[in-house]
């Protein structure tokens, strides 16, 4: 038996190109998320659509991409990772094409909805492929943390797109913008991405896919309206509601050979704690937004567009994190560089918690370093995690993977925001019941008042959701560095023993002859049957 490192084949340029190719649909949709920062009140003014309608325009996309992930990487597996790849792709051409020409909020809301079916498609197929891709644990720890970045700065970039093209164009031109790119993936995937998928996969388990949605989307719903209204019985009972499904989810997959999340996924050491550590990541990350974009715009008073390009000043630094992050990995024990990686963000943290009302360069620079270590962490995590879990099963692994971001983001703004929203409205108990209520509703107060007094109340509420901001930071760099010690301590590298009469490792499993690397559960460079291209890719 060979080491699997040594016998891995190195990816070339056509693989490189491939993966290239395969960044245009994850830049889309992580931009996705966020193109409809600024398009909103030009939709409002031409589709007039209800409070209820405008909320829905804007989440309906997310509760789509969120609830299908799970079968999606299952489906993905099944039919052929490049096969799904294309089907999402010209889904979400279609979708876009639509939402760019919607004639009612209804219409726009249903387009939202197939955006985010496709969005579904594409994500874990991308990552998927990128493992399938590259065999070399080398070449594919660079290639997850360029993904990794790619991902992350996509969000960010969005908004700016955004704000840029509704300075030319009308507000469809937001989605518009994704048809070409979606007609290109179509011409390059064919050529150039091979088809990957499982060469075993049983039977298509039905009735997990409604289970899945029902124990993702009620969870995802609660979490984001706990963020943004507070807690309240609804919304307590819908994460309650998720979390029986799940249960049950949990249940059928643990009794079913043909479940839609095979058991063979946590067979493989690190690949639970890849799923924890990455969803922790998303917490951080997405909780650290809820603040930042508020202290810029409300606390500093920035225009929108004003405030998306500031905010795209820590990806300078998030571009470099992910590559140094992964060559560090090849020369040391990835558990203490993922260690590090959430050290580094619990630094941001805390130099977030000491911003005060006009702190933008320290604002700037933590969120700069907290994103550095986010996206260490999430590329590390992601690589070991899928590289533990079977080829044929990349799909799901990437879907898990995702789903758990979803849940992380989610929590993240819920937990922290709700946080930063109690003390906030502890230091305003006094004030008037809206300006109470959210840092927005203080400054449309403040400036319906006018005057000394709308100032001193700007002053007063601008002054509290800092000290909000300051307890949730403070926060979130206990949760970092509590998840620094479990990564340092869970994913260490089992130290080998040699006993005093043989020259057999400790580990009897692993046959005298093998020559093996201490962390035998990663697979990378494993040739099986799913690693092998199918006749369609010929």
């Amino acid at each position: 038996m060979t080491n699997p490192s040594a016998t891995a084949r190195l990816a070339g340029r056509r693989e490189w190109t491939a993966f290239t190719v395969l960044l245009l649909p994850l830049l889309l949709v992580s931009m996705d998320v966020s193109v409809l920062y600024f398009a909103i009140p030009a939709i409002t003014e031409q589709l007039d659509p209800s409070a209820t309608q405008q909320l829905w325009i804007f989440d309906s996309y997310a509760f789509a991409l969120s609830g299908l992930l799970i079968t999606m990487g299952s489906l993905g597996d099944r039919i052929g990772r490049r096969r799904l790849l294309l089907i999402g792709a010209t889904a979400f051409g279609l979708a876009s094409a639509g939402a760019a020409y919607a004639t009612s909020a209804e219409m726009l809301i249903a387009a939202r909805v197939l955006l985010g079916i496709g969005g579904a498609t594409l994500m874990p197929s991308t990552l998927a492929l990128v493992r399938n891709l590259f065999q070399d644990d080398k070449q594919r720890g660079k290639a997850i943390a360029i993904w990794s970045g790619a991902m992350t700065g996509g969000i960010a970039l969005g908004s700016v797109l955004s704000g840029v093209m509704l300075n030319h164009f009308w507000w469809g031109s937001v989605f518009l913008v994704n048809v070409p790119a979606m007609l290109l993936l179509l011409a390059l995937v064919p050529v150039l991405v091979p088809e990957f998928k499982d060469p075993a996969p049983g039977r298509f388990d039905f009735l997990s896919v409604p289970l899945s949605m029902a124990a993702v989307l009620p969870v995802v719903y609660g979490l984001k309206e706990i963020a943004a209204e507070g807690f309240e019985p609804l919304y307590a009972g819908c994460l309650l509601v998720g979390l029986a499904f799940g249960y049950v989810f949990v249940r059928r997959q643990r009794t079913r050979e043909d479940a839609m999340v095979s058991r063979a996924l946590f067979r493989g050491r690190g690949f639970g704690s890849g799923v924890g550590l990455n969803t922790i990541a998303a917490f951080a990350m997405m909780g650290s937004a809820y603040f930042t974009t508020q202290y810029l715009q409300s606390v500093l008073g920035m225009g929108t567009l004003e405030a998306a390009l500031w905010s795209l000043a820590p990806s300078v630094v998030i571009g470099a994190a992910a590559p140094v992050s992964a060559a560090l990995a090849q020369k040391t024990d990835r558990a203490y560089v993922i260690a590090g990686g959430f050290v580094l963000a619990a630094a941001g943290f805390a130099l977030i918690a000491l911003v005060g009302t006009d702190s933008l360069w320290l604002l700037l620079t933590g969120a700069g370093v907290l994103a550095s270590g986010i996206v260490t962490v999430m590329s590390l995590v992601s690589d070991m995690a899928l590289a533990s879990a079977p080829a044929e099963k990349a799909g799901s692994a990437a879907s898990l993977l995702e789903t758990g971001q979803e849940f992380g983001g989610a929590l993240g703004m819920a937990v922290l925001g709700s946080l930063g929203t109690a003390v906030y409205r502890g230091d305003l108990a006094a004030a008037d019941p809206a300006a109470r209520e959210t840092l927005g509703g203080a400054v449309a107060v403040a400036h319906r008042i006018g005057g000394e007094a709308g100032g001193q109340l700007l002053a007063l509420a601008r002054e509290a959701f800092v000290h909000g901001m300051q307890y949730a930071a403070w926060g979130g760099t206990a949760l970092l560095l509590t998840a620094a010690l479990l990564a340092a301590t869970l994913l260490r590298k089992p130290t080998a023993r040699t006993p005093a009469n043989t020259s057999t490792p400790a580990d009897t499993s692993t046959p005298a002859n093998t020559s093996t690397p201490a962390d035998t559960s990663t697979p990378a460079g494993t040739s099986t049957p799913a690693d092998t291209p199918s006749p369609a890719s010929v």
